[in-house]
């Protein structure tokens, strides 16, 4: 299975933002994989930006060229009280408000859609790493239209209760390049990870289309004290 993912991924053009959550191998971290693509120049003009408090946000490498930040300057990565939050969207800021305030991860994201960005309609995916949470190791979400039906929202969660050492589980946007793009489909897949963060971000930087892939983040945090850690690739 996880072969199967590998081999997608480097023959692919365009699975456009992807996002990759489970364990290492040696069982002692959470991982969240998350990465950019962009066929525009818009798209293409962006950088991963770390925060001191251990955010991550989107931003304009040339703010010059930056003609529509609407989709694309975003958090893809917050946390609060052991919940670590990843997403290719602003449903980042959703998810954490409703988390501060008593709510869950799939209450959030009722409240959102895709994205407005027809003809495609870019589904938006999320994932969520709760240390506090006895009952799951990590879910993960995708919210699509039915079939370009933009009068629909396709709401899927995947709740894994216990991680596979070594593996994660990866959602994407897109199934690959076309026009209109066509959306993820089926379930999550099995995807390969490592012991060394740095690792896992270079091999899943190798296998990205070189002309489309932009920015990709490996976020670590340890299951006995839920320290955090970040490794970034910008173009």
């Amino acid at each position: 299975m996880a072969e199967r993912t590998i081999s997608d991924l480097k023959h692919n053009p365009y699975p456009g933002r992807g996002i990759i959550i489970g364990l290492t191998p040696d069982g002692s971290k959470y991982v969240q994989v998350y990465w950019i693509m962009g066929r525009s120049e818009n798209s293409r003009n962006r950088i991963f930006v770390a925060e001191d408090n251990g955010f991550l946000r989107t931003e304009a490498r040339d703010p010059a060229k930056l003609s529509d930040p609407s989709l694309i300057i975003y958090y893809p990565v917050r946390h609060t009280n052991g919940a670590h939050i990843v997403t290719n969207g602003d449903q980042t800021d959703t998810i954490f408000d409703a988390l501060q305030a008593g709510g869950t991860f799939e209450q959030a994201l009722a409240t959102r859609t895709y994205e407005p960005d027809g003809p495609n309609f870019t589904p938006r995916i999320s994932g969520i790493v709760d240390l506090n949470d006895k009952q799951n190791a990590y879910k993960l979400s995708i919210l699509k239209s039915n079939e370009n039906d933009e009068t629909q929202t396709k709401r899927q969660y995947f709740h894994y209760e216990n991680a596979i050492p070594g593996y994660g589980h990866f959602i994407s946007t897109y199934e690959g390049d076309g026009n209109p793009l066509p959306s993820f489909a089926g379930e999550p897949k099995l995807a390969p990870l490592f012991d060394d963060a740095d690792k896992t971000a270079r091999f899943y930087w190798e296998l990205l289309n070189d002309d489309n892939k932009i920015s990709l983040l490996v976020k670590t945090i340890r299951r006995d004290n839920g320290q955090a850690a970040l490794t970034v690739i910008n173009k």
